[in-house]
Formats: structure tokens, sequence, C-alpha cells
């Protein structure tokens, strides 16, 4: 018989670098409908050292990931128990881990996420959900976007959930099937340009408020091959190294204008999703959120209702979810939607580690 009560910590690393998101929630389930409270919540910055590994893990071998994600296990497990004590978190079912991506190359049926060793298990001697993503792309899917069943569980009252994190994503109910997938990077371009400037992020959009849209550039990246392709799809940090710098490289522009006009190909891209439904409510989370410029922009090309809720909504929401993904996963039930991925059949993802 499953319980209607859990308490978990959600664990959320993405490609923005921006840190490890933990998160502790108690889920509760009453006659099918799924509710939460989350209780505290911290976001650990990488030290520079792990900052500069994380960024450069798409160079590396399999041999030397392999090593990485040894000392990576550890040092996430040390992050989460600094947690769980730093709060007093005694009542605990289990912790439910993203792990880092470090490869993800779902045609070659490749996903690789560090992390998700039995040493998290063995440090924290509580049950352990991680490793989300290996099996759906076993099953001939994209591995990701994997929050969607958060978003139809925990959200359905919004039309559509847009994540802006290093890539935006976006997840709607098409035809009464969840429906979910990536759109473009966002952070991910904009935190490495603004870092040429000597700034970790674009606070509010300030510095790309400043510059002028380069309209070729922008003609270019709204042309990328990606953006003709339909759903499910998903995209990487090696997507973007083999596709966007390049082609921003190559016009030689100041950061400003780079950063002006990428905002723009982000709205264009984003609204141009959004604007499928009309007289809709769109719930924005991920650091994009605080990105006012960004936000003005997309509210300019839509006449859908933007919604960015509660602090601990906007900056958790992820790691909030993959809480949820180890819950179903304990209680043997789906958390991953086909329709989403594309893989041959909804399923329960993730591997669990236990006495």
């Amino acid at each position: 018989m499953n319980k209607t009560e859990y308490h978990v910590v959600g664990v959320m690393s993405g490609t923005s670098l921006d840190g490890v998101d933990l998160v502790f929630t108690t889920f509760t389930i009453q006659e099918g409908l799924w509710d939460y409270n989350i209780h505290c919540s911290k976001t650990i910055a990488y030290t520079k050292e792990w900052y500069d590994v994380l960024k450069h893990l798409t160079s590396k071998s399999i041999e030397q990931l392999q090593k990485i994600d040894i000392a990576y296990s550890e040092y996430l497990a040390h992050i989460i128990q600094d947690f769980i004590v730093g709060n007093n978190i005694t009542e605990l079912d289990a912790i439910c881990s993203h792990g880092h991506t470090a490869l993800h190359q779902p045609e070659k049926g490749l996903t690789y996420q560090i992390g998700n060793l039995p040493s998290l298990y063995q440090i924290l001697k509580t049950t352990i959900i991680c490793n989300f993503r290996v099996q759906d792309v076993a099953l001939g899917g994209q591995g990701a976007p994997l929050v969607p069943i958060g978003d139809k569980l925990l959200f359905s009252n919004y039309d559509f959930c847009l994540n802006l994190g290093g890539f935006a994503n976006i997840s709607t109910e098409n035809h009464e099937q969840r429906v979910a997938y990536d759109i473009c990077p966002v952070n991910i371009v904009l935190n490495h340009y603004v870092s040429l400037l000597g700034y970790e992020y674009d606070d509010r959009g300030k510095i790309a408020s400043t510059g002028e849209i380069h309209q070729e550039l922008l003609t270019q990246l709204n042309c990328l091959g990606f953006y003709k392709k339909e759903p499910p799809k998903s995209l990487g940090l090696e997507w973007v190294q083999n596709n966007v710098f390049p082609l921003i490289e190559k016009f030689q522009l100041p950061v400003e204008s780079i950063l002006r006009t990428f905002v723009e190909h982000i709205a264009i891209q984003i609204s141009k999703e959004i604007n499928k439904k009309q007289l809709s409510n769109v719930l924005v989370t991920g650091g994009g959120a605080y990105h006012t410029f960004l936000i003005q922009n997309i509210q300019e090309k839509t006449t859908n209702s933007i919604l960015i809720p509660e602090k601990s909504l906007v900056e958790y929401k992820e790691a909030l979810v993959f809480g949820l993904l180890g819950v179903l996963k304990l209680r043997g039930e789906v958390n991953c939607l086909s329709s989403v991925t594309g893989a041959k059949h909804h399923h329960s993802s993730g591997k669990i580690f236990k006495h």
C-alpha cells in the first residue's frame, strides 16, 4: 500500500552552471491529486574548480568522465549532507537527484549524468533515486525534458509551463496529451557572453538593453535547422558549441549587440510557441524569469498572460519536480511520458539505491 505523504530532498544541477539547487518538500496525494509544500531551499554555488571542470565536460572522453563522476558524486553527497544537517531535516523518505548532464546525444543513444553513483547512498545512508534519463534514451526517447510530468500533476491550471534556464523549454496539453520540448538556448549563451565583460549574468538584462539588434545575425539564428524540427526535440551544450557560438563569432560584434540580438532571438522563438494558443496563461520559472528585459520582449510579442510566481518556485521548480519524479518511481508509477520524450511507451524511470 503506497503512502499519501512523502518527505523528500530534490536536487538539480542545470546547464547554466549556477550551482546545485536543493529543496526539501512534502508531497501529498489525496484522491489522485498531488500537492506540495516547500519547507526550505538553497542553491550552493560551484567552486571555481568545479565550475571549470563542468564547463568543459563535452571535451572529455568517457574514461575521463567516469573519473570525474566518482569525484562529483562524493562532492554532491557532501553538499546534500550539509543541506540536511543545516536545515535540521530528520524526517526523510528519499533524496531524489538529477545529477549533472555530462553528455546528451539521444540520437546516438547516449546520455550520461554524473553524480548518480552508489557512493551517494554510501555517504548519505538514505534512499536515493537518481539517473532518470538513461532508461528513456534506451527506449528510443530524447531523455528530456523530464519536468513535464510535474507540470501535469502539480501545475495543470496553467496553459503553458515555460522554464528559462540554460535552455528554454515548454510544456502544454495537446489533444489531452502532455507535450514538451526545448525551444532555444537562453542563459547558456547569455551568461557565456556577459562573462566576457566580467559578470556572471546580465542583471535584469540591463546590459542587453543597451545593445543594438544585428539583423543579419538575428536572421541566421532564426534559420537554424533545429527550429524547423517537430517535437519531441531537445538541445544540449554540444549543439550550442557546434551551431550557435560559431555563428555569433563570425560577426565580431560588441558583447552588448550580441546580448541584445540573442534576447530578440529568444523572444521570437518563445512567442512563436506560446502564440499557438490564444488567451492563455504562461507560468515562467528558471533564472531567466529575472531577466526583466527578456520578459518584456516576450510580452510585447504575445497577448497571452506571462505569470512569474514566488521566488521559491521560480528558482527551485526543477529540483521540486525531480523530487516528485523520485516519489513516483518509489510508488512504481509513470514518471516519464512518451508523448514528451518520444520513447516507445510511458515508463517509471530512475535508479534506486537503498538497504
